[in-house]
């Protein structure tokens, strides 16, 4: 197995995870057309029968049928869910049924228009959102969708047909399908369908042959459709490819790959690249490998390769830069990676032929044997004019380029004088261990070419200071010849190792800074929950990644930018309008792009899976950090994830609110369905029996007037309970605190309760040395009153009610007990809450408001109410109320002083 060739081991192990996790996972397959009406429906339920057939458990989901009579007739025969209501601005609309298809979970499911917006107030936004869960619950879906409807294509479709569509899918769901099936239909086809009223009623069929529906338009939404499975089967044979480790290129589809060098005649390779690549309507990539050789070369080496990268780029190349021990075979590897069939290079015709030494056509059509190698004629390096570019640095001195093979050969003059004592201690094959190990110095601290000189060096040092005769180039013993080879052949082969070892340690080592920045970025904004928290992660990691300061501005309701958000270190001099054109054409502006270079600032639009979320302004302190291929996808993967966070933080806002706005709903609906009942009733006995009034014989006036007293009582009690909730949620309770004797609270509310509860039936037993207790006596007594009004109501009558109460060291507590039928078991706690009743379906008048006013009294008291079945029968309400220190009486002092 060849060093290209060669499997990742990382990536293999990423591939064993990434295939459990997909092994639990649903299986997607998307029917793909190019607009409505090609039959996408139709064949997915056709494949649907089939595979019923074959005892496969099918469902429906969702079908849109549009009143198709054919579409209608394949629906017959399979399991279809039930769409549930979901009301919305006074109307009840149907909407898929996610928690049914869950609780079914058959082993398929079909899903229609993946596009679809769900109705506001539902668990996702989005139709595909439901689908990805069923995925997660391991259901496989089939789904349909248009072209028109690809976040990428949006406004491509837009363009084309003069219509915007507002329903988008992001790229990422439909790439990440297992299945893409083209459902096609030639536009004459398609139109003549319109027309016989099979894809419209007849007066929409008119309306869409006029705007949407005309022949180009098809043709072209045929052609994106067709291109853009197409791309999708290319990813899927390359991923099949790196899965296998296929090497030979398969010429499935035609791509140039261009090598570009650190030299100004790039330029002209850049531009034939792109001609051809236009001639032949096939795409391209551009790549720079960084050898060991290359790495120190001058900065403005360095810059003119990154400005031919950047014209790449710009020509519509896929640009990157790629390290490697040797340059043909980093190329050869990354054409085999990526399916590219033919090689572009330069051939340098002004250079001596060299018959000793491959040139990089010979060595890639060596190495890699299926691929097509074009080469393209440089001029002659004397005939360039070689001006400085503009903005570039100066080239260091000639004496800065030497410098390291000074060091060189210092570093072995010294190691040969060091070596002098341990002539007469030790033989000379150890000796030259010494010699080597300055070789490995060498390489390791600058690199291959000084290495080189160090290894003759040391060869020649050896041998004039130590090999006999002594100070003399002549050898008397011809056997220190194979010494002298065997030590320059091993010093060149470690100065090599060493010096490539030491090149690819510092491409880790970049790499690794990379990830692990881009991890603790993503870790944080993982916690992030407020846009203040994610720009101030951005601030940092482009501070500390590119030197650069950034000012995060996001979009509001309105697709304008606001004001940037208040982070440290912002910069100054924010355009506020190259920032919203970049977010409105969704692409970057300012410093290095082609609309406002000019300017001192880069802005990058957050583009997340639902749309833009803003945009991102980063001030540079050195612009040219900024200017390679690797710093912008660097800096593309920030903005990315950036956006992603800003998306998550946004519907977490908009998944509180709707949970507010659901739960005051439903506080609402439990209002209202609880207080209907129970004000009508009483309302509507109080007007019949006032009507009936002046018609009631003398001697039944009496009981008429008492039942009207009982059924006003009735409604007083409900709309007291109803505002004393409306106090206590209002806000904080004010209490009113004074000590009282518990016995006077009980026996006003025993009072209170009079004219409704026969009080007869009512034993208090209360300790005689109860303590005084702290409390408001208004509120206090309305708890004893709701808590005797319920014993009143879910009690057989004339059974007895007992109020008792003991004390502690550090608390009083009063038991209220009954004889009736007890609590639901398992409901002792939810009866405190609001609407909430002992019995669900009871013609016991209420709207479960008296327990729930108790406890929130009880606890603005610093104490605790509880409920429980007793050991024999009935129920017991505790009330439990911290003791505290009464004041002393007067009269008790004076009698203690006597």
């Amino acid at each position: 197995m060849t060093e290209h060739t060669r499997p990742d081991p990382d990536e293999l192990l990423q591939r064993l995870k990434q295939q459990e996790a997909l092994a639990a996972r649903g299986r997607l397959k998307v029917l793909f057309g190019a607009s409505a009406g090609v039959g996408k429906t139709f064949a997915m339920l056709s494949s649907a029968h089939a595979q019923k057939l074959q005892g496969v458990d099918v469902v429906i989901g969702v079908i849109e049928t549009h009143g198709r009579a054919e579409t209608e007739a394949l629906v017959a025969g399979i399991e279809r869910l039930p769409m549930k209501d979901v009301s919305y601005r006074d109307r009840t609309l149907k909407e898929f049924d996610l928690d049914a298809a869950l609780e079914r979970k058959p082993k398929l499911m079909l899903v229609d228009e993946l596009a679809h917006s769900n109705v506001p107030g539902s668990r996702h936004p989005k139709r595909w959102q439901d689908v990805e869960e069923l995925l997660d619950a391991g259901i496989d879906v089939w789904t349909t969708m248009n072209v028109q409807h690809l976040e990428s294509l949006n406004d491509v479709v837009s363009g084309i047909t003069g219509v915007r569509v507002w329903e988008t899918v992001p790229d990422r769901v439909f790439d990440e399908a297992d299945e893409v099936v083209i459902v096609d239909l030639p536009p004459d086809d398609l139109l003549q369908r319109l027309k016989e009223g099979k894809v419209y009623l007849p007066h929409q069929a008119e309306r869409a042959v006029r705007n949407f529906f005309r022949k180009g338009n098809l043709i072209a939404l045929r052609e994106l459709a067709l291109r853009r499975t197409a791309d999708r089967v290319d990813d899927e044979m390359l991923q099949y490819r790196r899965t296998l480790s296929v090497a030979p290129v398969w010429q499935t589809r035609e791509a140039l790959l261009l090598c570009i060098g650190p030299d100004e005649r790039s330029e002209k390779l850049v531009r034939a690249a792109a001609r051809m690549a236009a001639q032949l309507d096939v795409p391209w990539r551009c790549v720079y490998v960084e050898t060991p050789g290359l790495q120190r070369l001058p900065e403005a080496r360095r810059q003119q390769i990154l400005r031919v990268l950047k014209l790449a780029q710009d020509a519509g190349a896929v640009t990157a830069t790629l390290t490697g021990n040797t340059l043909a075979s980093t190329l050869v590897k990354y054409a085999h990676e990526h399916n590219l069939s033919r090689v572009v290079l330069g051939r340098d015709t002004g250079r001596w032929p060299r018959p000793w030494r491959l040139t990089l056509a010979e060595a890639v059509g060596a190495l890699g044997q299926d691929l097509d190698v074009i080469q393209i004629a440089l001029p002659p390096r004397e005939r360039m004019q070689r001006l400085p570019a503009p903005g570039a640095a100066p080239s260091p001195s000639t004496g800065g380029a030497w410098r390291p093979y000074a060091m060189s050969a210092a570093v072995c003059g010294a190691v040969a004088l060091l070596a002098a004592p341990l002539h007469s201690v030790f033989d000379l094959s150890n000796i030259v261990m010494v010699f080597l190990l300055a070789v490995v110095f060498v390489a390791t601290r600058y690199g291959r070419g000084p290495a080189v000189l160090a290894a003759f060096l040391s060869v020649g040092a050896f041998d004039f200071l130590y090999v006999p005769p002594r100070f003399s180039f002549s050898v008397t013993d011809v056997q220190y010849l194979l010494t002298f080879g065997v030590m320059l052949v091993v010093a060149l082969v470690i100065g090599q190792l060493t010096a490539g070892l030491k090149f690819q340690a510092r491409v880790a080592t970049m790499r690794e800074e990379r990830v692990s920045s881009l991890y603790e970025m993503s870790r944080d904004l993982s916690g992030a929950l407020m846009a203040e928290q994610v720009a101030e992660i951005a601030s940092r990691f482009l501070r500390s990644e590119f030197e650069a300061r950034a000012a995060l501005m996001i979009a509001g309701l309105d697709d304008k930018l606001q004001p940037p958000v208040a982070a440290q270190d912002l910069p100054k001099g924010v355009d506020q309008g190259v920032a919203q054109w970049a977010y409105d054409h969704s692409e970057a502006a300012g410093h290095g792009t082609n609309t406002l270079p000019a300017s001192p600032m880069l802005y990058l639009p957050l583009k997340a899976p639902m749309r833009l979320r803003g945009v991102l302004a980063i001030d540079p302190a050195n612009p040219l950090r900024l200017a390679g291929p690797e710093q912008r996808r660097l800096l593309d993967t920030c903005a990315s994830l950036l956006a992603l966070s800003l998306e998550r933080i946004h519907y977490v806002d908009v998944a509180q609110s709707s949970t507010l706005q659901m739960e005051s709903e439903r506080l609402r609906n439990s209002l209202l369905a609880a207080i209907s009942h129970d004000l009508r009733t009483p309302l509507s006995a109080l007007v019949g029996m006032a009507e009936s009034l002046p018609l009631t014989p003398q001697a039944q006036a009496g009981e008429r007037a008492t039942a009207i007293k009982e059924a006003a009582l009735r409604m007083n009690s409900l709309v007291n309970n109803l505002l004393d909730m409306a106090r206590l949620q209002a806000g904080p309770v004010q209490l009113n605190r004074q000590w009282l004797p518990l016995e006077e609270l009980v026996g006003s509310a025993l009072q209170a309760m009079a004219p409704s509860l026969d009080v007869s039936r009512v034993k208090v037993v209360l300790a005689a040395d109860l303590p005084l207790v702290q409390v408001d006596a208004v509120l206090m007594e309305r708890v004893f009153c709701n808590l005797l009004e319920n014993a009143h109501k879910y009690t057989p009558p004339g059974s007895p009610i007992e109020i008792s109460a003991v004390a502690d060291s550090q608390q009083v507590r009063i038991m209220v007990d009954d004889r009736g039928p007890g609590l639901p078991r398992g409901r002792e706690e939810t009866i405190f809450e609001m609407f909430e009743r002992g019995r669900k379906e009871s013609s016991t008048a209420g709207v479960g408001l008296g327990l729930a006013i108790c406890r929130a009294i009880v606890q603005a008291h610093g104490g605790r109410i509880r409920a429980e079945n007793r050991a024999n029968q009935g129920a017991r309400f505790c009330i439990e109320l911290p003791r505290g220190e009464p004041p002393a009486m007067p009269g008790a002092e004076e009698e203690g002083t006597a």
